[in-house]
């Protein structure tokens, strides 16, 4: 029998036996696929296994502090004790299920009790409501009111939402009441969805039937229960047609044609799906729509122009932050999945670049789109395809349109806990790297823990201390994968000081295979050379590792108490943010040539703080030389449509040198990212 299958048997014993002991709780385990699902190479570990270090747990806590721990207070008038799904009459749909799907594992991993008795709540209240034929959740639709969702209360889509509630409670408690609830919900939907398809209410359930489906298979890994192989084929029959729109379809060639949100979502379906059609159209389909984005919408965080609907990759133009919240729970399931590096780096890059700055330093509001050129944050008219009365990137609790400010609650807690991951030969695997802590139990009941000490992305060491906590054993033999970033040219291993040599898994995965000692210290040292790329308009952009860096501008944020009608769309106040620092300049076409980029971008570091993600506190930053752009200037409050590429620059049009500051992209809030080039 292969380790991986013993691996899942053991587990269904451990869960079916409490089961029949008549108790409520199991202990999760890491759930592998099952056949005739296509092995996968990793699993999830149970929720509190892997806890945040270092500017990660600060992080985690100044969003628990802000917005994620406090929302019912907030923003009681959507996810306070009225909403539907409490069993009040206010919001029943999406919003305050959004708010749990972040809240709930965040309390668990940071042991916060406040906040785990509001998330349990909910959790009751959506148990609760579970009707004899399976169905659950609000129902009635109401008259509307202004600032609420009252109605298409019945719709699929809220209800996948809260199947991701219930499945992370149950991997961090190991609530069997979650399996039984699921089975009846899914029978129902085996039932009714043939005649009541998911685009029944709104078009929402089949752009983001993915989400579904992939709780019905995770269920499956779990029961075995083979209906639920038929009504993931369903599902996936009943969704957009993620595959063609990859693939086929001209849709990432083509302005205005599907929502910004819908896409991150939409990513992870084929491949979803793939596990159980295992055809290599289904796996390969998102790796072509990168391809894609990468020459027509896209931006160099990672994402794309999409304010709401899809736009060429100007700058200038906007990007949601739902959309970066979900791009990186898409990719941190199809990396689970797959194994393949392409999407862990690509999470890393829109985590450590167009997340941080989109959240206030304080956790307290956040912006609706960001621009990557942003050279102010004014309630003015902009390009953007829904403007929301111009309040779009202001930073505030409620500008622009309110299901941000409940669903980016799941982007830093669903990072941690895909920073380390159980892979199927028994050992563990860290695969995005940031300060962490892991501890968890082997097949043979040895416990490990892990920690993994750095200050990653501003820093390319990785170190790792291992220890074994029970005296009985002081060794332990399990096999440890790394990651190594396609932006790596080379790297060093060393355990306890020396260099070891690593096996290659596959592309950009090593694993060490031995037998560790309590106390080992392992060593991965990354190096990380200045880059540049070329974007929209072949505009350039410098890199440096995981990291986009960014124009260093000066900012005076301007705090607005809001009054009248603007509380109710706005909330109680929001931030505008301008700057003196001259921001028309272009970086010297000389100096990004490869031979010399390394000298013309100078490196320099300071001390990591826990809180890095922020002008004052960027602990890197690259200084070179531009050129001044006179006649560069505004437009429609942007920075003005200019030719970022010419073969022959205009006589006058380039002026005096002048010295520049880059800082990573993710601690800057005003900024020149795409830079013209002369």
């Amino acid at each position: 029998m292969k380790l991986r299958s013993l691996v899942a048997f053991v587990a269904t014993v451990l869960l079916f036996t409490s089961a029949t002991a008549k108790s409520t709780q199991t202990t999760p385990q890491p759930i592998f696929n099952r056949a005739p699902l296509i092995e996968v190479p990793y699993a999830q570990l149970p929720i509190g296994e892997i806890t945040p270090e270092g500017w990660l747990r600060t992080q985690m806590q100044t969003m628990l502090d802000g917005m994620t721990g406090n929302l019912d207070d907030v923003y009681a008038f959507v996810v306070g004790d009225n909403n539907a799904w409490l069993g009040g009459e206010g919001d029943a749909w999406e919003r305050g299920p959004y708010w749990i799907d972040g809240a709930l594992p965040m309390a668990h991993i940071m042991g916060d009790k406040a906040l785990l008795a509001k998330a349990n709540k909910w959790v009751e209240a959506i148990l609760a409501s579970q009707k004899e034929n399976g169905y659950f959740g609000p129902d009635t639709d109401r008259t509307p009111i202004a600032g609420m969702q009252r109605t298409n209360a019945a719709d699929w889509w809220p209800r996948m939402v809260a199947l991701k509630i219930l499945q992370q409670h149950y991997m961090a408690t190991g609530d069997v009441r979650v399996i039984e609830f699921m089975t009846r919900y899914f029978k129902y939907q085996l039932e009714k969805l043939p005649s009541t398809p998911l685009n029944n209410w709104t078009y929402w359930g089949a752009e983001r039937g993915g989400d579904n489906l992939l709780i019905v298979h995770w269920l499956y890994n779990i029961t075995g229960e083979k209906s639920l192989l038929e009504l993931g084929e369903i599902i996936h029959k009943l969704s957009a047609d993620w595959t063609a729109r990859f693939t086929t379809d001209n849709h990432l060639y083509r302005q205005n044609s599907l929502h910004c949100v819908n896409l991150g979502q939409g990513f992870k379906e084929p491949v979803i799906y793939w596990q159980q059609s295992k055809s290599d159209t289904h796996l390969n389909a998102p790796l072509e729509a990168l391809n894609r984005i990468r020459h027509t919408i896209g931006f160099p965080t990672g994402l794309w122009a999409g304010d709401e609907l899809l736009h060429f990759g100007n700058p200038t133009r906007g990007s949601e932050l739902c959309t970066a919240v979900e791009m990186m729970y898409s990719l941190e399931e199809m990396y689970r999945i797959t194994g393949d590096n392409t999407y862990a780096d690509l999470l890393e890059r829109v985590t450590y670049n167009a997340l941080p700055t989109q959240i206030s330093d304080g956790g307290d509001t956040r912006q609706y789109y960001q621009q990557i050129n942003q050279v102010e944050v004014t309630r003015k008219q902009r390009n953007f395809s829904t403007p929301h009365q111009d309040t779009d990137i202001l930073f505030g609790i409620l500008t622009g349109y309110p299901c941000c400010t409940c669903n980016l609650h799941q982007a830093w807690p669903k990072l941690v806990q895909n920073l380390w991951l159980k892979s199927a030969d028994g050992g563990v695997a860290a695969m995005v790297y940031a300060p962490s802590k892991l501890s968890t139990t082997l097949a043979d009941g040895t416990k490990v823990v892990i920690d993994e000490q750095t200050c990653y992305p501003f820093e390319e060491q990785i170190r790792f201390a291992i220890s074994l906590p029970d005296r009985k054993h002081r060794t332990a033999a399990f096999p440890f994968e790394l990651r190594i970033p396609e932006w790596c040219d080379k790297y060093t291993l060393t355990v306890n000081g020396q260099e070891v040599k690593a096996e290659s898994v596959r592309k950009g995965t090593i694993r060490l295979n031995r037998t560790w000692s309590d106390g080992d210290k392992l060593l991965l040292t990354l190096n990380a050379p200045v880059r540049s790329s070329r974007w929209y308009d072949n505009a350039a952009v410098v890199e440096r590792g995981p990291l986009v860096y960014a124009l260093r501008m000066e900012e005076k944020w301007q705090k607005h108490i809001c009054e009248g009608e603007d509380i109710k769309q706005l909330g109680e106040y929001y931030y505008e943010v301008t700057s003196t620092t001259p921001w028309n300049v272009a970086l010297r076409n000389a100096d990004l040539k490869e031979e010399k980029i390394a000298t013309s971008f100078v490196v320099e570091k300071s001390a990591c703080s826990d809180k890095p993600w922020s002008l004052e506190g960027a602990p890197i930053k690259l200084k070179a030389k531009a050129y001044v752009l006179p006649e560069w200037e505004m437009n429609r409050n942007s920075a003005g449509d200019f030719c970022y590429y010419t073969q022959q620059a205009p006589k006058g049009e380039v002026g005096e040198v002048v010295d520049i500051e880059l800082i990573p992209f993710g601690c800057s809030t005003l900024r020149i990212t795409e830079f013209p080039v002369r």
